[in-house]
């Protein structure tokens, strides 16, 4: 029997950016690459792309090149620099669509310059539905805030502290924020997507099928109908909505950061689940992604919990899984290739031909 084809996706970034580096990852068994838009564009991504590129000519790779777009996910907004966050600190949110009037826009006393207050520039529309007591993650729930006061300001005490970065996503817990589905930024990447050699598309946040229809029709408009569109489902409407959005994606994305944050984090194994059940049932490829091998951002050697959760994900029917820090600015991106596919592969036999390869004891 010939074994199923997997996809191993790794995610291009500063700590991959060198061709002979990219070249030991498609060694290992890399087949694709994820491009995060969601700071960038295609044009300031130019010299990854080439380098990434000729890697893969040189190692007689066709290569997927996958760009992460912006979508709808709400985002913090432009920071001058990197906040260090406190637990107990005192912030403000202002919106970034009125420009900053100095260092503390929103809090202009010099009482609030002594408590050292950081401001943090949010979107606009977000302001007038948050009310005390509502909970605010950052950073893929790195970071938490608990709204205190909406005036004179809108204020929030830091519950989880951390180091906040500028466009770091946002999420108000309970609350569903729409945004566009795609972004100016979007539809100028995919209009540039066929001179970098795109191959494929990542949509945010997808919650109906209509929105895929608006990617296909801006694919169409840049004569990129090959592309194939990846549907990230990451919230619990998209879950509700996922026979919905299956007929419109090539595949599912079971992305567990975000979903991870709109739900009990003790129940994302059984929404994990789910979803593979409904796309097998559908007979619709699934990736699994998010801290696949989190630890190898630092360390050479991933955890026992981490390549018992590839190899379940794989034996749960997964077609593709992905890394995302853990190549783009951990410190082994080439092991975490080779850890991410070896683990794979020792799924597949077990898929394909149960305790015949149950390895032997060294």
């Amino acid at each position: 029997m010939v074994m199923h084809m997997l996809e191993i996706w790794g995610t291009l970034g500063p700590a991959c950016h060198s061709h002979q580096l990219l070249e030991q990852m498609f060694l290992e068994g890399m087949t694709g690459m994820r491009l995060n838009m969601s700071h960038t564009g295609l044009k300031n991504s130019e010299k990854i792309i080439y380098n990434y590129h000729q890697a893969a000519c040189r190692t007689g790779i066709n290569p997927e090149l996958l760009i992460d777009m912006q979508g709808p996910e709400i985002r913090v907004g432009l920071l001058a620099k990197p906040l260090a966050l406190k637990k107990a600190d005192t912030v403000c949110l202002e919106s970034q669509d009125t420009p900053a009037q100095g260092d503390f826009p929103c809090l202009e006393s010099q009482d609030a310059l002594i408590q050292g207050f950081h401001s943090i520039p949010i979107p606009g529309h977000i302001l007038p539905i948050l009310k005390p007591g509502d909970h605010i993650l950052l950073d893929d729930g790195k970071l938490e805030l608990a709204i205190t006061a909406l005036k004179p300001a809108v204020t929030a005490t830091v519950m989880r502290g951390g180091i906040l970065q500028s466009r770091k996503s946002l999420k108000v817990v309970g609350k569903y924020l729409a945004g566009p589905a795609l972004t100016p930024q979007d539809r100028e990447n995919i209009r540039l997507a066929k001179d970098y050699g795109v191959t494929a598309l990542m949509q945010p946040f997808v919650t109906c099928g209509q929105e895929l229809l608006e990617v296909q029709e801006e694919l169409r408009k840049s004569h990129m109908e090959h592309v194939r569109i990846f549907a990230k489902i990451e919230n619990c409407e998209g879950i509700r909505q996922i026979r919905n959005i299956i007929p419109y994606a090539d595949v599912i994305v079971i992305a567990r950061g975000d979903l991870g944050n709109d739900m009990p984090l003790w129940q994302l194994p059984a929404a994990q689940k789910r979803l593979a059940e409904i796309c097998k049932l559908e007979k619709k490829p699934f990736l699994v992604v998010t801290q696949m091998l989190a630890s190898m951002v630092d360390s050479p050697m991933p955890t026992r919990a981490e390549v018992s959760d590839i190899f379940h994900a794989v034996l749960d029917g997964a077609d593709a899984v992905m890394v995302t820090n853990e190549t783009a600015v951990g410190k082994y991106p080439v092991e975490t290739i080779r850890y991410l596919k070896k683990t794979a592969e020792e799924a597949l036999k077990w898929r394909e031909h149960g305790h015949m390869f149950f390895p032997a004891p060294v």
